[in-house]
């Protein structure tokens, strides 16, 4: 069959174009790499796999151009198809691939069996980082040779300080021989290594020290001003978060309205800077906080339901996103928005599923549906579930059955709290959520223990005497009047306490009258009491209060000089107005001169003119109205004065009473 025109033109065309040799493509491929044009070194790549489909480098090279050009659906496509046609191991590209992804454990997977090179460490120290695992992150780091990687140290002390390890960051930096101020972005990760041992003062001037080396360091690189703010966003918004800390509310406040308005931030401090504001005002401005954390987080039919928006999942960390959906649902409970609210209550324990925050915020929203049952269920649940991690949930549990009136449930959830179980604070709030349930026995038991356990204690600051005076007058509160002396006694004895000796009188003088009186004989005398006959004192219907200060018992002499010094008070003469003759003082003035006109007796109304009323209809009729109103103005009687005068009156009353509400 013969060929068709076309293809014998194109076959034509093809046999005219000139063949342009691989060294010239790979010196073309050299050239675009070298200038950063990496869609162009892709296709000429592409031309020299036509060529040479096997190429190594080549196929190295396409599929480092894809990853520079952000095309990382098709570097991965290039190199599956490049494990088919050559046997080059690509594994760490692939790693890479699925770390941009976000693809962690696929990408730590691919990396088995790469783990003696320098890249393929950094790039599973990254990922462990990501996946935060930072003490794996760090072990990693600390392996590196340290001289061959440049600003090392810059991703050791974000690794310390991520896996909690702040304590390090000195001694790791005195080891590199490095200090803190050699560059803008390890001041910057020193100072939130301070801010985690709450030295806020130190961290605030290192912090603004960072924001100075940075200006001068990126004002050398000649960029522009508002690409300097972009960069050293994250210190601003960690400046204000240690002005926050501080109690600075206003000049944080500020700070972060500054940030959010300007916008030149990278968009994980301007997220941040949005959540710290809105945590700041808390419930004041529900509405505004709302539509800015809708920007935040969005919406979608995914296996993730509430992702953040703009890639804010890859660049903030588990613990700044979860502060950020926090937030929202908080929100949501204060706007009374509760579909949405459960909604996003929901699916949190996915997202973050090692975190207590879900559970929090789960029975915050039984609480607020005024399920207060439910909420402390799902707590103790979770409380059993997990006994390492159960302190704050119980906290939480004994918050909300003591707010719903269950005693005895608050009081059995501190009860399993070891750690503050014997301090003197949870010990009266057990005592008092025991009491209040009726349970006075568990109470008592409670003192019991912590006697014990502060009597065993090896501690500077023992507590031992402060329980046990509570625990005494607990008892003999309760009428366990022998415990009760025995714990005084005890304090006498132990601690010559004069609080407890009088205690201890107090209990003893119920049974034993004579041990109370020998104990009443350690008691100091009290000055001015020895003249002082009781018999004759019982005798008095009662002795009044004595006075305090050097003047007390001498009353009555004072009394008395004070009425002998007192002054005659001086009559005056009256003072008359100007051309008054009090002998001649003639006709005495009105004495409703100072009433309003309608409230006085010689007040008569203005008459209603009669012509006002016009008649309407044709010539000589009569208006029907006009017409009763005649016939009931002569049944009436002739003289309707009181009637009158009381209306008067009752609108008068009201005048003069909307005066005085003026005054």
């Amino acid at each position: 069959m013969a060929p068709k025109p076309k293809e014998k033109a194109k076959a034509s065309a093809a046999a005219a174009a000139p063949v342009i040799s691989i060294e010239d493509l790979f010196t073309s491929l050299n050239r675009y790499i070298q200038r950063s044009e990496y869609e162009q070194a892709v296709k000429v790549s592409d031309q020299i796999l036509a060529a040479a489909p096997g190429d190594e480098d080549a196929i190295r090279c396409k599929v480092v151009a894809l990853v520079k050009a952000d095309s990382i659906e098709e570097a991965l496509v290039a190199i599956k198809d490049s494990s088919k046609k050559a046997s080059l191991d690509l594994s760490f590209f692939k790693g890479y691939c699925l770390y941009r992804q976000n693809k962690l454990e696929e990408a730590l997977e691919s990396l088995k069996g790469q783990e003696g090179s320098t890249e393929s460490m950094l790039l599973e120290s990254q990922i462990l980082y990501r996946l935060g695992k930072m003490g794996a992150s760090v072990d990693i780091y600390q392996k590196l040779p340290k001289s061959t990687i440049d600003s090392l140290e810059i991703n050791l002390v974000a690794g310390l300080v991520s896996a909690g390890r702040s304590l390090e960051v000195q001694g790791t930096l005195d080891s590199l021989r490095v200090k803190a101020t050699s560059s803008f972005e390890l001041a910057y990760n020193t100072a939130c290594s301070l801010i985690e041992r709450e030295k806020y003062k130190d961290a605030e001037q290192l912090l603004l020290s960072a924001r100075r080396i940075g200006q001068e360091t990126l004002m050398e690189e000649n960029l522009a001003d508002d690409d300097v703010e972009i960069e050293l966003a994250p210190i601003a918004v960690q400046i204000a978060y240690v002005q926050q800390i501080l109690g600075n509310t206003q000049e944080a406040i500020a700070s972060y309205t500054d940030l959010v308005k300007r916008n030149l931030a990278d968009e994980s401090s301007l997220a941040v800077a949005v959540n710290n504001l809105i945590a700041l005002k808390g419930p004041k401005d529900v509405s505004d906080g709302l539509r800015k954390l809708d920007k935040l987080i969005e919406k979608s039919d995914g296996p993730e339901k509430f992702p953040l928006a703009r890639g804010l999942d890859l660049k903030l960390s588990q613990k700044q996103r979860e502060a950020i959906y926090t937030n929202r649902v908080l929100l949501l409970l204060h706007s009374n928005k509760m579909d949405q609210a459960r909604e996003l209550v929901g699916a949190l324990p996915g997202m973050f599923p090692g975190s207590l925050m879900p559970v929090l915020l789960q029975a915050a929203v039984h609480v607020r549906e005024n399920k207060a049952a439910k909420a402390e269920e799902i707590l103790g649940q979770y409380a059993d579930k997990f006994p390492d991690r159960s302190k704050v949930i119980l906290l939480a549990r004994a918050q909300v059955a003591a707010a719903a009136g269950h005693p005895q449930i608050a009081a059995d959830s501190l009860v399993k709290i070891p750690d503050i179980q014997h301090k003197p604070a949870t010990v009266a709030t057990i005592v008092s959520l025991k009491e209040r349930a009726g349970d006075t026995d568990g109470a008592d038991a409670v003192f019991d223990s912590a006697i014990k356990w502060w009597s065993n204690a090896m501690t500077e600051d023992n507590k031992l005497n402060t329980i046990m005076q509570e625990a005494a007058a607990f008892k003999l509160r309760h009428g366990r009047k022998e415990e009760a002396a025995r714990l005084y006694e005890q304090l006498v004895k132990n601690h010559g306490s004069i609080e407890a000796l009088v205690g201890l009188i107090q209990t003893a003088a119920h049974a034993e009258i004579e041990k109370a009186e020998a104990y009443e004989k350690q008691l100091k005398p009290l000055p001015g009491l020895k003249a002082i006959d009781v018999d004759s004192l019982e005798k008095t219907s009662g002795a009044k209060q004595a006075e305090k200060g050097p003047n007390a018992g001498a009353t009555e002499t004072y009394e008395v000089k004070s009425k002998d010094k007192a002054k005659k008070k001086r009559k005056r003469k009256p003072r008359y107005p100007k051309g008054f003759d009090p002998a001649n003082p003639g006709p005495p003035p009105d004495p409703e001169r100072w009433l309003p006109k309608r409230e006085r007796s010689s007040y008569r109304p203005k008459r209603k003119d009669k012509r006002a009323a016009q008649i309407r209809g044709s010539q000589g009729a009569v208006a029907k109205e006009a017409a009763s109103s005649s016939d009931t103005k002569s049944n009436q009687p002739a003289n309707p004065k009181g009637a009158s005068q009381n209306a008067v009156q009752s609108k008068a009353s009201s005048k003069s009473s909307r005066k005085k509400s003026r005054k």
